[in-house]
């Protein structure tokens, strides 16, 4: 909102009253959400609500200026990387996935008021893990929920794989692709991609060529 400096100068003038009318419509004029933001919220809670095993309830949706930002509680990784696939509708410059899953709260990190036996517990226990699981090139643990959330990760800047319902499931380090693809370029394309990632041993394909369900 403009206001030239005679104009001002008449609120002023005008009494408390006009200055405080004022004051409400600025507010109002620079937040409130344009029609543009509302309609993507509206169409990504839609696309969330029909997504089998998502809780439309659960994630919560802001829109502000075509930046989208989810936030609340999903069971895991791979359903945290679908909604964050969900939320890329046209109109959108940027998603920023806020959201936590139960795997996190279960796992949860230790507060710093732990005994010295719980810390050398719990150092031992990921020395092991480590020796297990073995290492990314980055020095992260590799393990089952690791590689489900890159391979997630992965397949939303995809262009073959847009409007795709793709299930990633890891146990053991081996991959297993369930749902929906459109083509057979996009089908192949996904199990390139999760043969890439570190860590994984084998991917079974059960993915189909269809429309989204």
């Amino acid at each position: 909102m403009k206001l030239s400096v005679f104009g001002l100068l008449a609120i002023v003038a005008a009494g408390p009253a006009a200055a405080n009318t004022f004051a409400q419509a600025a507010a109002t004029t620079t937040t409130a959400p344009s029609a543009q933001d509302k309609a993507i919220s509206d169409r990504i809670a839609r696309r969330i609500a029909e997504e089998p095993g998502l809780k439309a309830d659960a994630v919560k949706v802001k829109v502000e200026n075509g930046v989208v930002t989810l936030s609340g509680m999903v069971a895991n990784e791979a359903d945290r990387g679908r909604a964050e696939r969900l939320a890329h509708v046209e109109g959108v410059s940027k998603v920023v996935n806020d959201l936590k899953t139960h795997d996190d709260a279960k796992s949860g990190v230790k507060g710093t008021a732990g005994t010295v036996a719980d810390k050398t517990k719990e150092g031992a226990e990921k020395v092991g893990e480590k020796t297990k699981e073995g290492l990314s090139k980055t020095g992260e643990v590799i393990t089952d929920t690791w590689i489900t959330s890159r391979i997630s990760s992965k397949f939303i800047n995809e262009d073959l794989l847009h409007d795709s319902n793709i299930d990633v499931d890891t146990k053991d380090h081996v991959v297993r692709l369930n749902g929906t693809v459109l083509t057979a370029a996009g089908r192949r394309r996904a199990v390139a991609i999760a043969k890439e990632v570190e860590g994984v041993h084998r991917v079974v394909d059960k993915m189909t060529i269809g429309p989204k369900k």
